[in-house]
């Protein structure tokens, strides 16, 4: 079992699974295991559940993160496929010692080298966090091979994330954001009073739940010293010194005609001002707000999370 300790320092060939297409339903997916070589290495996926429905492709967050904590999503798999992968660099995928492979556009190339792999003709996205930037920036460049997309928790853009961490920061107490400020001015990421303080942070806004699942402290686990995070992200969600920090696609999003389900949580750290930016600017969007969720709403609001997420799916079945 993972500790507390490290949650707030994180918090940061098997046979073919094909069966034969069928003429209305596209590909039907075998449940299992199954690893796929992309650039870089070798990526594991698994293929849970089954049924005539469309499978579903999920893209974790972190950047780094596994799909661990998204293992809820097997909740919607009695009548679809949901297909897991953990992205290069973590998890049970490859972990190689590369920092020039954690860029968006081979992730983006990740997506669909795994896509075709499993043989994905026809198929929905599911995207978290910076899984959600992921399915933004896989949809701009492959605009036609996803039937409906969940955009949970996520932004059009690394700078309004980064502005709302910051106003959610200014709400906790002053001697919390003393701490934090201290550090911070001294790039002191991991001092142990600083992570106190940043769990305050990660309490409020990105998972209200004591304890946390089991599958978000393996995710943690991943995040711990993560190369991928630390590239891409930084030290924490609200220091963002990766390259990531200046991504931003706001001007490009209306280009995604697919339908869309914008999900938050009402404390999310990807505050309301990010999905109403993403609801603006695409054309066939629709929401969802979860009253009891921080950022982490398939455990906080689980129920009502997956009954929504069923019910937007099946309409684009």
């Amino acid at each position: 079992m993972i500790n507390r300790r490290s949650v707030l320092k994180a918090v940061a060939g098997l046979s073919p699974l094909l069966l034969p297409a069928t003429a209305s339903a596209g590909p039907v997916l075998r449940p299992g295991e199954r690893f796929v070589d992309v650039p870089g290495g070798r990526v594991w996926t698994n293929v849970v559940g089954g049924g005539s429905r469309t499978p579903l492709l999920v893209l974790h967050g972190g950047p780094g993160a596994g799909h661990d904590y998204l293992e809820s999503l097997g909740d919607l798999a009695a009548d679809r496929p949901v297909v897991f992968f953990d992205q290069l660099g973590c998890g049970r995928s490859d972990k190689p010692d590369n920092p020039s492979l954690w860029r968006v556009d081979r992730f983006v190339t990740e997506v669909e080298t795994v896509r075709r792999a499993l043989g994905l003709r026809n198929f929905h996205l599911y995207g978290h966090s910076w899984g959600g930037w992921l399915a933004i920036e896989y949809l701009l460049r492959h605009p036609r091979a996803a039937s409906a997309v969940v955009l949970a928790s996520t932004s059009a853009g690394a700078p309004q994330f980064v502005a709302g961490t910051r106003q959610l920061r200014s709400l906790l107490p002053a001697e919390v954001q003393r701490v934090l400020d201290y550090y911070e001015a001294r790039g002191e990421y991991t001092a142990p009073e600083y992570l106190e303080a940043v769990g305050v942070f990660y309490m409020n806004y990105f998972c209200r739940l004591d304890p946390y699942p089991e599958a978000l402290l393996r995710s943690a686990a991943n995040v711990e010293g993560n190369q991928v995070y630390a590239t891409m992200n930084g030290p924490n969600e609200f220091v963002m010194t990766g390259n990531l920090k200046s991504w931003d696609r706001t001007a490009q999003v209306c280009q995604i005609r697919n339908p869309v389900l914008l999900t938050r949580g009402r404390y999310d750290e990807f505050t309301v001002d990010c999905t109403d930016t993403l609801q603006q600017h695409l054309p066939r969007a629709e929401r969802a707000e979860f009253p009891n969720s921080a950022h982490m709403s398939m455990w906080e609001d689980r129920q009502d999370y997956m009954r929504t997420i069923a019910s937007f799916l099946a309409k684009w079945d």
